[in-house]
């Protein structure tokens, strides 16, 4: 069955536009104003509305919260269509629940493609959800049977999980095996933790295992963050650098809706800490909100060394690659600052381990240059 569009906007032009982009893949509906849209939502059912926000009446923000705040309001998606471009407004739109945000004018073959990708992206975490609470359900069979089918999961959501961290990444062709290094950096990490350190009493193998799944999820939000600032060839703006700090808590949002649709949330708990907190700083001066210290997620601050000495260390489209002694020195430089001195010094510990994950994996080293992480 073909999924279900709803556009509401007041100009008949803009619908028509959205129209014939969409017509051939999609059963469309159109609404021209916002208390005709929200009057057609129980019978005609989108997965997902396309909302402009200047509207007689009731504008596209108060439209999005009435449809996010209804019972079943997180099956529907919503992408503002407007001309209102500036972060403020932007940031408006997140808040009252937006799944995307599209500038007109849009170009035709990149709205297209963010649709398909919200689609793909919440079809993605339904099918990891669903996988999840299977196994809930086959736990009560024989144990045979129950040993059996769990392996088999585990096996889906693993690749699942794995396939969803992918389509974030595939937006950044230029960041190689990133995941593959990043998981392995973070495992790496907590092991060592495990054996010493001040952690050693919160590290089992159960939190091994959850990291194991849950780090490749750490930038999952990325898909919210607009081409053009996601993919710059140069140093951020502050309004641009706000933008893409937003891929935080998108992607804790996205995963903390998906583990709402397990009565056990597992791992999935553990990637909603990540995403939301792997670029705050051990002294407080990171974003989204300024945690310090312990207070940020034990996971989150190994994810952190993890990513940002993997950034350091590969190709981006803004720099070049540090060599790995550099990227040991600047860690090492921001022990108590960035980093939780704790982890740096399990990362001393292991740094030639890390040489061999980077070795396995490719990651490419050339000419130093001024780096922009995070």
């Amino acid at each position: 069955m073909r999924k279900r569009i709803l556009i509401v906007d007041d100009d008949r032009f803009n619908r028509e536009i959205l129209r014939e982009i969409f017509e051939d893949e999609y059963e469309l509906a159109q609404a021209a104003s916002g208390e005709e849209g929200l009057a057609m939502l129980k019978d005609f059912g989108p997965d997902l509305v396309l909302l402009d926000i200047m509207m007689p009446g009731i504008d596209g923000y108060e439209v999005c919260r009435q449809i996010k705040s209804a019972p079943d309001g997180d099956r529907t998606l919503v992408a503002l269509v407007s001309g209102r471009a500036s972060a403020q407004e932007r940031l408006e739109g997140y808040n009252a629940g937006a799944d995307d945000y599209c500038v007109k004018p849009f170009d035709h073959s990149e709205l297209a493609a963010r649709v398909k990708i919200l689609f793909r992206l919440r079809g993605a975490l339904l099918e990891l959800a669903q996988a999840n609470a299977k196994t809930q359900v086959h736990s009560t069979n024989l144990e045979r049977l129950v040993q059996e089918r769990t392996a088999e999961l585990v096996e889906t959501r693993n690749v699942t999980v794995f396939a969803l961290a992918k389509l974030a990444e595939s937006r950044d062709p230029e960041t190689g095996e990133h995941l593959e290094r990043m998981r392995s950096y973070s495992q790496i990490l907590a092991e060592e933790l495990a054996d010493r350190g001040p952690y050693a009493d919160q590290i089992d193998e159960t939190f091994l295992a959850h990291l194991h799944m849950s780090s490749p999820l750490h930038d999952i939000g990325k898909v919210g963050i607009p081409d053009v600032i996601l993919l710059k060839p140069g140093r951020l703006s502050a309004s641009e650098f706000k933008i893409m700090q937003r891929h935080t808590t998108i992607g804790a949002d996205a995963l903390r809706e998906a583990a709402g649709h397990t009565k056990s949330g597992g791992f999935l708990q553990m990637a909603v800490e990540i995403a939301l907190a792997h670029h705050e700083r051990f002294n407080g001066s990171g974003y989204p909100n300024g945690l310090s210290g312990t207070d940020i997620p034990l996971a989150a601050r190994i994810v952190a060394l993890a990513d940002v000495y993997d950034a350091l260390t590969s190709v981006r489209v803004y720099k070049a690659a540090f060599e790995p002694e550099v990227a040991k020195a600047m860690i090492e430089e921001e022990s108590g600052k960035h980093f939780d001195p704790a982890i740096v010094d399990a990362f001393r510990e292991r740094y030639d381990d890390f040489l061999q994950i980077q070795k396995q994996y490719g990651a490419a080293v050339e000419d130093n240059v001024p780096a922009q992480v995070g």
